[in-house]
């Protein structure tokens, strides 16, 4: 039986619950509160999921909007989750990228892991910027929970998008760079429960 995305989303809470309970880190009563991402202990206080940095880029995101007559834009999503991730680049005539934007529409790690791939790439030369992996966004922003990682993939696929773009309109490739995918749950299984 498939679970829609609200009640997927309340059994990885609970799973999350449950390991915590059964380490110990917490004494009392644990209820999860899916739509905030986080927990509440029974006295009322509440256990966030997230780092201070993921918190910090998801409440002050840096490199919000558009760039004008961008070099490359880059738009790719996750049908699965509904987030979707736009990148914008300024690359000058030397393979620099001088300014780098966002438009996410998704939760709050993914507002997060755009705004830190933002700061990962301006300054970087092209080759660099293709270097910059979901990984090294996860790195920055002190982690993600498990649930979230997808998050961080979409923020590469994204500057990989945005690369592609700016190759294709000035007739070069990139070495190491490979067509990306719009969608990148495409080719995962559907999880079951």
């Amino acid at each position: 039986m498939r679970i829609t995305s609200k009640n997927s989303r309340v059994n990885k809470f609970k799973k999350i619950r449950q390991s915590i309970q059964k380490a110990g880190t917490e004494k009392f009563r644990i209820k999860a509160v899916p739509e905030e991402d986080c927990f509440e202990n029974s006295s009322g206080g509440r256990i966030t999921m997230y780092s201070e940095k993921v918190m910090d880029h998801f409440q002050h995101p840096r490199n919000v909007g558009e760039i004008e007559n961008a070099s490359g834009v880059g738009t790719v999503g996750n049908a699965k989750c509904g987030d979707i991730m736009r990148m914008y680049l300024d690359i000058d005539d030397n393979g620099i990228i001088q300014d780098c934007k966002f438009k996410t529409f998704g939760c709050g790690a993914a507002v997060a892991t755009s705004s830190m791939a933002t700061e990962l790439v301006k300054g970087k030369t092209i080759q660099e910027a293709l270097e910059v992996t979901n990984k090294a966004v996860m790195e920055a922003l002190d982690g993600l929970p498990p649930v979230k990682v997808h998050c961080s993939l979409l923020a590469e696929e994204a500057i990989h998008a945005a690369l592609w773009d700016y190759a294709e309109k000035h007739h070069i490739k990139i070495e190491g760079l490979a067509k990306p995918k719009s969608d990148i749950s495409e080719g995962e299984e559907e999880e079951e429960y």
